[in-house]
C-alpha cells in the first residue's frame, strides 16, 4: 500500500464517490477503485457496497477514517515540506494522490535510522544490502533531499532525515493501528468456524434447537474454534459454501451439493399447513379458500412446493398472482396463524408449531430430506457430527418413522 493510495481511498470514503474523486485528482476511475479494494484487503473488512449503481459507505468506514486521519495529516505535512503547498489545492491533491512511497519502504527507511547501519537493517530485514541501499536512494530521489551521512561507523540521519524520520513514524504508528485490528479480525475470522442454516420457523424448531445445542456442547468442551451462526435461503447457503464464507450448511434440499462433502441429516415428508379455525379437510379446498403463502424458489422447500403445485393442481390459481413467496419462514408461519393463509412445511418443521396451525396431509406422499454440508476442515466435520446427533434427539426417531409413512 502506497502513501498515494491511502489518500485516495481516504477522499473515497469522505466524499462517497469513486467518480467524484477520479475527476478531483484527474485519475482513471479503475485507479481509484483500486486504491480503496486495496485498503479494504489490507485491513480485512468491507468498507463500501453498490447499490443501485452507487457506492454506499458502511459503519466501518467512520471508524477507519478516525484512524486515517493522522496518517492525513503526515502526509499533508510531508507535501508541504516537498514544497507541493504553493501551487493550488487542486495540484496539491493530484500530486499527494501519486505519491508513490509504499508503507513498506517507509519501515525499512525507519529501521535503517533506529539501527544506524544499512547493514544491521539488511540483516534484520533479511533483505540484500544492494535492494535496501536502492530503495533509499530512490526515497531520497522522491523527496529531493539527501536522508542520511554515510560515515565509517554507520549511517547517520541529516537534518532532513530527522524531518523525514518523524513524519514517516508518524504514519508508521498510525497504520499499524489500523492493521492491528485488522490481524486481529482475521484471527478471529481464521479460528470460528462459520455455521449457515436455512431459516428455522421460530425457537421452537428443529433447526434452531440443532444449532442451540451444537454451540452449547461445542463450547462446553472448551473448542479452539469459536462458532458463528448465519441463517440465509439453500440457493445462498449453496454459494457461501463454494466461495469460502461458510464452513457448514445446514439445507432442506440435496440439490447442488455434488461437489461438497455432505451427509443426509433427517427425512420427513410435506404438509399443508392452514389456519388453526380453518375447517376444510382436503389440500384442493384449502387452496381454494384461502390465499397461499410460498416459501421462496431459492429454498429448497420453496423448489418441492412449486413443483407440487404445478404438477398437482394445474386449474387452480396456484398459477396466477395471487400467490406470495418468502424467504422468512417466521414470516409464513404468522400468515397462516394469524391471517388467514395456508402454505406448505415439512413435517419436522410443522410439528413444533402445531399448537399455532393445523397440519394437513397431503392427498400423496412427497417425500423431503433435509441435508448438512460442510468443506475440508476437520472442524467442520465434527460440527456436522454433533448437528446430526442433536437432529436425532430432538427429533427422535418415533417422529420419523411417523414422518416415513405418513
Amino acid at each position: 500500500m502506497h502513501l498515494g493510495a491511502l489518500f485516495i481511498a481516504s477522499h473515497v470514503l469522505t466524499s462517497g464517490s469513486v467518480r467524484e474523486t477520479a475527476r478531483r485528482f484527474q485519475l482513471s476511475p479503475s485507479t481509484v477503485s483500486t486504491a480503496i479494494h486495496n485498503l479494504e484487503t489490507e485491513l480485512a473488512m468491507t468498507l463500501t457496497e453498490r447499490a443501485s449503481g452507487e457506492l454506499a459507505t458502511l459503519i466501518a468506514s467512520g471508524r477507519v477514517l478516525e484512524g486515517l486521519e493522522p496518517i492525513m495529516a503526515a502526509i499533508s505535512e510531508l507535501g508541504q515540506w516537498v514544497g507541493h503547498d504553493g501551487a493550488g489545492a487542486e495540484i496539491d491533491e493530484a500530486w499527494t494522490s501519486r505519491i508513490p512511497v509504499k508503507i513498506v519502504t517507509m519501515e525499512r527507511f525507519l529501521e535503517v535510522a533506529d539501527q544506524g547501519s544499512i547493514n544491521r537493517a539488511a540483516r534484520r530485514l533479511r533483505l540484500g544490502q544492494p535492494q535496501l541501499s536502492l530503495q533509499l536512494a530512490n526515497l531520497e530521489k522522491f523527496l529531493r533531499h539527501r536522508l542520511f551521512e554515510r560515515q565509517a561507523q554507520g549511517s547517520v540521519l541529516t537534518e532532513e532525515g530527522r524531518r523525514t524520520y518523524q513524519i514517516f513514524m508518524a504514519i508508521s504508528q498510525a497504520w499499524n493501528d489500523l492493521k492491528s485490528s485488522a490481524d486481529e479480525r482475521y484471527r478471529r475470522t481464521a479460528r470460528s468456524l462459520r455455521i449457515g442454516s436455512i431459516i428455522p420457523t421460530g425457537s421452537e424448531s428443529w433447526v434452531a434447537r440443532c444449532l442451540g445445542s451444537l454451540v452449547s456442547e461445542w463450547n462446553a468442551r472448551r473448542n479452539n474454534n469459536a462458532i458463528s451462526l448465519v441463517s440465509m435461503t439453500a440457493d445462498d447457503l449453496r454459494e457461501a459454501l463454494k466461495n469460502g464464507r461458510i464452513d457448514v450448511a445446514i439445507l432442506d434440499s440435496v440439490f447442488g451439493l455434488e461437489s461438497f462433502r455432505h451427509r443426509e441429516l433427517l427425512q420427513t415428508d410435506m404438509v399443508v399447513i392452514a389456519p388453526p379455525d380453518s375447517t376444510e379437510t382436503s389440500v384442493a379446498d384449502l387452496v381454494a379458500g384461502h390465499p397461499i403463502c410460498m416459501p421462496s424458489p431459492r429454498t429448497g422447500l420453496g423448489h418441492a412446493a412449486m413443483a407440487f403445485s404445478y404438477e398437482r393442481a394445474p386449474n387452480r390459481r396456484l398459477r396466477g398472482q395471487d400467490i406470495t413467496a418468502a424467504d422468512s419462514l417466521p414470516v409464513i408461519v404468522d400468515l397462516v396463524a394469524n391471517h388467514g393463509y395456508v402454505s406448505f412445511l415439512g413435517r419436522v418443521s410443522a410439528m413444533p408449531i402445531a399448537d399455532k396451525v393445523r397440519i394437513v396431509d397431503l392427498d400423496e406422499h412427497l417425500p423431503m430430506s433435509y441435508h448438512v454440508a460442510f468443506n475440508h476442515r476437520k472442524a467442520a466435520a465434527d460440527a456436522c457430527t454433533v448437528i446430526i446427533e442433536a437432529a436425532a434427539r430432538i427429533t427422535s426417531e418415533a417422529v420419523v418413522k411417523t414422518a416415513a409413512v405418513a
